[in-house]
């Protein structure tokens, strides 16, 4: 096992990452610098839990400026990197890719580097306890039938620019380790959902929606299947595989929880409906069905039987325990989500481009 005493966490500020950080710091000894961007769906306020934590630290930085993380490595001097800083939503990725190929693929690119020359600096000792721990999504797999799940071994077969752009930089990070030498583990995750999650996804937006009797919008018949796993049990596997995992491998984690869309949005107002009871009737009404969006994967499943069986992780959540805690924290927590809805994201459907981004909006971006 790993002994990690100071981590850094790119994209602590986003929702999985915030999850890892709270989590790591209430568990365990590790020290953790937070290295984010601060992009339009972070959130500050999801730590505010460990803010005060001598074991916490903060740094706003861009993952694609090459000096500013080696600075950082000299400063931090951590034993492990666990990077989760990505742009993450499909329908942002079809109206404007190239922020996801930067993010995604040269931010990956310029961490990997910068990784290398840090870990070919230390002793030798700790040059062979370091890990370099890349997470990422199912989606890179592409669509499955209505039989079968991804494994390890799964052929990549994106169909988004966001899926497109992560398959690329799991590939990245697989070519550091065979090519260079740096001991990167690979974990893809099914849906995350859970606290703190940024509204424009299907279970806070449905919340959310479901609260202010508004719409509903589900895509096509609602027939597209996801593997749902809660945050904080996708959390404690990342921890697992980060510590436990073995460098070159790759790891699966789902929450054996695969619902349809159209079964998601019931459950989640039937749940309002018992906590919240709206004198219209049921919140069922509001279901609108709306056009389907480019390229909508049919079905992933998750097979998580590496992880089961050789770091010995299970997931702690159902997915009815997990989603009702999960309408019950949205109910509780207004304060957080209600500036999110009138300053920077208030429910319009986005992902309705459906076009490219030119070649020269690319390259203007480049570095």
């Amino acid at each position: 096992m790993s002994q990690i005493v100071k981590l850094i966490v790119t994209g602590g500020a986003g929702f999985i990452g915030s999850c890892v950080i709270r989590t790591l710091i209430r568990t365990t000894d590790v020290s953790i610098c937070n290295v984010d961007k601060l992009t339009y769906a972070a959130s500050p306020e999801a730590l505010a839990e460990v803010s005060g934590s001598p074991r916490y630290r903060f740094e706003r930085l861009d993952i694609c400026d090459g000096p500013g993380l080696a600075a950082l490595f000299e400063r931090e001097q951590p034993d492990a990197v666990m990077h989760l800083a990505a742009e993450s939503h499909v329908d942002r990725s079809i109206d404007d890719p190239a922020a996801f190929i930067m993010t995604n693929l040269v931010g990956t690119y310029t961490l990997l580097a910068a990784s290398t020359a840090y870990w070919r600096g230390l002793p030798e000792a700790r040059r062979a306890s370091f890990r370099y721990h890349h997470v990422s999504t199912d989606e890179v797999y592409g669509s499955l039938g209505d039989v079968g799940a991804f494994t390890e071994t799964t052929p990549y077969a994106p169909n988004s620019p966001y899926s497109a752009s992560k398959a690329g930089s799991d590939h990245l990070a697989r070519a550091w380790f065979h090519t260079y030498g740096l001991p990167v583990l690979v974990s893809n995750c099914s849906n995350n959902y859970g606290p703190f999650q940024f509204p424009e996804k299907l279970i806070p937006l449905m919340i959310l929606n479901g609260i202010a009797g508004r719409p509903l919008p589900v895509y096509g018949r609602g027939m597209n299947v996801r593997d749902w796993l809660h945050v904080e049990d996708h959390a404690r596997a990342l921890w697992q595989v980060l510590t436990r995992g073995q460098p070159g491998e790759s790891y699966n984690i789902g929450g054996n929880a695969e619902r349809r869309n159209i079964d998601v949005v019931h459950a989640i107002c039937d749940l309002l409906d018992e906590l919240v009871p709206d004198p219209q009737g049921s919140r069922r009404r509001l279901i609108t069905h709306v056009s389907d969006r480019p390229g909508h994967d049919l079905r992933y499943a998750i097979d998580a039987s590496r992880i089961r069986r050789d770091l010995g992780w299970v997931p702690q959540e159902t997915f009815e325990t997990g989603l009702r805690a999960t309408v019950e924290w949205y109910l509780a927590n207004e304060a957080w989500w209600r500036p999110i809805l009138e300053r920077r994201y208030a429910g319009q459907r986005l992902g309705l481009a459906g076009a490219a981004a030119p070649a020269d909006k690319v390259q203007e971006k480049m570095p």
